[in-house]
């Protein structure tokens, strides 16, 4: 199994709006992200549109050729709104409040068991894969089962922070909660915090991850690295395992 590198652009976005102008212009970034061999563009519209802007989303979807995958908060009508316009590849329900930084923690899989499964059934009857973004905690990989979604993501970032003092531990949540999701057949993505340094050892470990969505860290590199080399470095990182 291939796993597909899916660039997530949203700190493009934020250094365009830092400017208030076009520069860097994020559509010929996400589309030489292509160019340069990522398997899909992922974006993460929030409310106050401080980085990727609602149009930015609608002027995606008529230029992308890989996978597009827009992840956001359902609780906002206007993110459901996006979506079901849009109609990407695949939508990431990711739990963030108005004003968080950046995503810190999966859905409590149980406790809105039913919010996400009549969510979930809305995008999928558009077509549109669904993806709940989820920690490596077994029960909420049970939960995100009933939901009726066709994938998880599993949010990496205590990997990522683990992973220089003890990368086997660092894993291990993270292998077992792949078992699971694999036994019960749900699609496994990963995302947040996952880099040049970690990226492999994580890819090699997690059976059968069909995902990977990297934006800070690849960004970030790529200021020093060039952005082709940079997602060229990444993907090997994910073809050694093949």
């Amino acid at each position: 199994m291939i796993t597909k590198l899916s660039v997530n652009i949203n700190k493009i976005a934020t250094l365009r709006n830092s400017r208030g102008g076009n520069t860097p212009n994020l559509l010929k970034v996400a589309m030489d992200c292509e160019k340069f061999g990522a398997q899909g563009i992922t974006v993460h519209p929030r409310p106050d549109e401080r980085h990727i802007r609602y149009n930015d989303v609608r002027d995606l979807k008529s230029i992308l050729t890989t996978e597009f995958n827009i992840e956001g908060n359902p609780r906002d009508q206007k993110f459901i709104d996006l979506v079901l316009e849009v109609k990407p590849t695949q939508v990431t329900l990711v739990p963030d409040t108005t004003n968080q930084l950046t995503s810190d923690h999966g859905w409590d899989t149980v406790m809105d068991c039913n919010y996400l499964k009549e969510t979930v059934s809305l995008f999928k009857e558009q077509g549109i894969r669904t993806s709940i973004f989820v920690d490596p905690n077994l029960i909420m990989i049970e939960g995100a089962k009933k939901t009726g979604t066709d994938r998880i993501e599993l949010y990496t970032e205590d990997f990522a922070k683990k992973y220089m003092a003890n990368c086997s531990e660092a894993v291990k949540p993270f292998v077992a909660a792949a078992k699971l999701a694999n036994t019960l057949g749900l699609g496994i993505n990963a995302g947040h915090d996952l880099s040049l340094e970690n990226l492999n050892y994580f890819a090699k470990h997690v059976e059968a991850l069909a995902e990977v969505s990297i934006g800070h860290a690849l960004i970030a590199d790529s200021l020093y690295l060039g952005l082709e080399n940079t997602i060229q470095l990444y993907l090997r990182q994910l073809k050694i395992i093949q």
